[in-house]
């Protein structure tokens, strides 16, 4: 029976071609221009590490007071060196790492070409573990090299190709800004978007970072944040010169905590109050212990790393849809109409209500498939101009997956489907006699 449905629908489109295109055409172009924009929302809010996300933690603490605009559901997004190192020292976490962003400049070694410049991140080892970081050679530097503050240094595969023209680097020297580090691994093309373990700093997309040197040893030879350094007026540094700087309120670190269960949550939550009452108590706070401790998914949200141009674009996009499957609506109920003379032949021959709604809902869906298929060419070429919409580093994200593929047909033949249930309902209700009179 579906294929004879098929028949009855070619024929139908064979009478009107040009009523068939257009249909085939809106809804193409509705399709493409939703599929386009949540291609681009799916990049931007999808799970970084879905199998490790919902163990990874961002602890908070109020070291600015009610004063400086601090409130339970606004404290600041990264801590003080104080207060990171103190979180550290206890390790009341399985796993953690301080982080913040560091940039430099790399001096090749074969004298020929010109130093450039390089970024990348200060860490402790468990940064690689907690996050799942892939090695092409070697690995991460040791528990040892971050308390002895040592001269290691974790470099991309594309710094690797860069410099060693992709060959095995680990033991080799690489000079950063004059100063020797010996290259204990290289990260295989590892590059999570969003960038979930930086978006405080606004680096929650683009480029893989080159480099990740010890957190001790970065602070050690003084190398600054190439990120957000937050001083209230009450926090600036009250000493000059670096010492002052890590002794200031001034917050610029990020500290992330691996925590595999609901009571680990609950114990660390107990310590991260406990620590801040305790500072409350020795004076350095002059209001209640302020904390909050966010799940890797809740700090993404937090932070509003999904822009908001790709949510009002996407909401755009759809809305269009919607417009256009109106239009396919109008389109059909005209096309059948002007058949109801065939329709009432059909019914008087024996056809049932049932059998004309489920011809035209399989025109219907015939429609959305070639809306679909010219609606994946249309998205196709939609990835191409994304970047006029959003900015480039999230543009270059949105790709045409085979579950993109998948959706963009799916989508093409519901909203078809949909579009025409009500035509179809108008043929299933012609009257055989009515017809058959006026002709």
């Amino acid at each position: 029976m579906l294929g004879y449905y098929v028949q009855l629908a070619v024929h139908s489109f064979r009478r009107s071609p040009g009523l068939t295109a257009l249909m085939v055409i809106i809804m193409a172009v509705g399709v493409a221009a939703s599929m386009t924009t949540y291609a681009v929302f799916r990049a931007v809010s999808g799970n970084p590490l879905p199998d490790r996300s919902a163990q990874l933690f961002v602890p908070q603490i109020d070291n600015l007071g009610p004063q400086n605009g601090a409130t339970r559901a606004n404290l600041p997004d990264a801590l003080t060196y104080i207060d990171a190192m103190a979180l550290m020292r206890a390790h009341a976490a399985s796993r953690q790492t301080a982080i913040y962003p560091i940039a430099g400049n790399v001096v090749p070694q074969d004298g020929v070409h010109r130093p450039f410049a390089v970024t990348g991140y200060a860490a402790y080892t468990d940064f690689f573990s907690m996050f799942e970081a892939p090695f092409e050679y070697g690995g991460a530097w040791s528990d040892g090299d971050d308390r002895a503050r040592a001269n290691v240094i974790v470099i991309s595969s594309q710094l690797n190709r860069q410099l060693f023209g992709g060959a095995n680097s680990v033991g080799k020297n690489l000079d950063l800004d004059g100063r020797d580090y010996r290259v204990v691994g290289v990260v295989d093309r590892w590059n999570p978007q969003p960038r979930f373990y930086d978006v405080n700093n606004g680096y929650g997309f683009g480029d893989a970072p080159d480099v990740y040197l010890p957190f001790t040893r970065a602070v050690d030879v003084h190398m600054g944040s190439n990120g957000n350094n937050n001083c209230s007026a009450s926090s600036k540094p009250v000493a000059p010169g670096w010492d002052g700087w890590l002794q200031s309120e001034c917050v610029w670190v990020s500290l992330w905590v691996a925590l595999p269960d609901a009571a680990a949550v609950q114990r660390y939550r107990e310590f991260l109050g406990d620590y801040a009452s305790a500072q409350q108590r020795s004076g350095r706070f002059q209001w209640a212990a302020n904390v909050r401790l966010s799940g890797m998914m809740d700090w993404l949200d937090h932070e509003g790393v999904v822009p908001p141009e790709t949510k009002v674009s996407m909401l755009v996009a759809f809305g269009f849809l919607l417009v256009c499957l109106v239009n396919t609506v109008g389109l059909l109920l005209a096309k059948i109409m002007r058949r109801a003379g065939e329709i009432g032949v059909r019914r008087a021959l024996g056809a049932s209500r049932a059998e004309i709604y489920r011809q035209f809902i399989a025109e219907a869906a015939i429609v959305g498939v070639a809306g679909g298929a010219l609606g994946l060419a249309l998205t196709a070429m939609g990835m191409l101009g994304t970047d006029l919409l959003f900015d480039p580093d999230i543009a270059k994200l949105a790709h045409l997956t085979a579950s993109l593929i998948g959706m963009t047909l799916l989508v093409a033949v519901t909203a078809a489907v949909m579009a025409g249930i009500y035509p179809a309902w108008r043929a299933a209700r012609v009257q055989p006699s009515w017809q058959l009179k006026s002709q």
